[in-house]
């Protein structure tokens, strides 16, 4: 089997973290693969004429599985967790919201796509969680819990033959990115919704980066692959509205903070994910 990789997050769009080490990784000939614990039911509708709040799920699974074409991701997966929306909105009290999930079922759900995806490189949510979102941080928590238990053929007998991938990385959005990216929406008269925010809590700082890979290659793709969330991308109001040169900045670099697994060999230079592993 190949090598792979798994971009393990909350909502459809998430995977903009990691769109162009992903499409990197399809041009090596890598398997990939996104999961997706929500279908991002609590989301902003940009256009009405896009979706409803009662079809937003089934939408937003659409604009997901068009985004990972793009991408060029092969595997793709959905948990059936409810989005839970921000922090004190009505959605966290949905029964089904994720961050009412039970851990042990929701780590094994995990566990059961870890298995049987099997990938050697295995990518999730930083302890920021970019901005906070509740669900971005269960994802966290959870990804952790399911690499740890994915190996053991004690926990979790039920969701296969154990599988241990080989190592666990946080992604982010760097910090001094997010500055930027407020302070060019602000110059727009575009208010961020990271403008009130500690910056502190945003984003991962330089100290923590292992990996940084270049991906300014892709980022052309990725602007398109961002596109097919249309429902979560009102070209009036988002980041449409930063020059160019901004965009490519911000876009242009992914980084990652090696958080478990086998250590990266000590001549590695090129801020491969897999180095040592294949």
């Amino acid at each position: 089997m190949r090598p792979g990789i798994l971009a393990v997050f909350a909502h459809p769009d998430d995977e903009q973290l990691v769109a162009g080490t992903l499409r990197q990784c399809v041009e090596r000939g890598l398997r990939t693969g996104i999961l997706c614990a929500t279908r991002g039911e609590a989301g902003e509708i940009s256009d009405p004429a896009l979706a409803t709040p009662d079809n937003l799920g089934a939408v937003r699974e659409g604009e997901m599985r068009a985004a990972a074409a793009v991408i060029g991701v092969e595997a793709l997966f959905f948990l059936d967790y409810r989005d839970s929306g921000m922090q004190g909105t009505p959605p966290n009290n949905h029964r089904q919201a994720l961050i009412n999930a039970d851990s042990d079922e929701a780590t094994g759900q995990l566990v059961r796509i870890f298995r049987v995806f099997q990938p050697l490189v295995v990518v999730t949510f930083g302890q920021a969680g970019a901005y906070g979102h509740p669900d971005h941080l269960a994802m966290h928590r959870l990804a952790i819990a399911a690499f740890h238990a994915s190996g053991d053929p004690a926990r979790f007998p039920e969701a296969g033959p154990a599988f241990a991938p080989r190592r666990l990385y946080f992604s982010d959005v760097p910090r001094e990115s997010m500055a930027l990216m407020v302070q060019g929406l602000l110059s727009h008269g575009v208010d961020s919704p990271f403008a009130a925010l500690d910056p502190a809590l945003l984003g991962m700082a330089e100290d923590q980066v292992t990996c940084a890979v270049d991906v300014s290659a892709y980022v052309a793709m990725k602007r398109e692959s961002l596109d097919q969330h249309r429902t979560q991308t009102p070209p009036e109001k988002t980041f449409w509205m930063l020059r160019p040169e901004v965009w490519a900045s911000l876009r242009g670099k992914e980084i990652f903070h090696l958080a478990a697994g086998d250590p990266l060999p000590p001549d590695e230079q090129h801020c491969d994910l897999f180095a040592g592993l294949t």
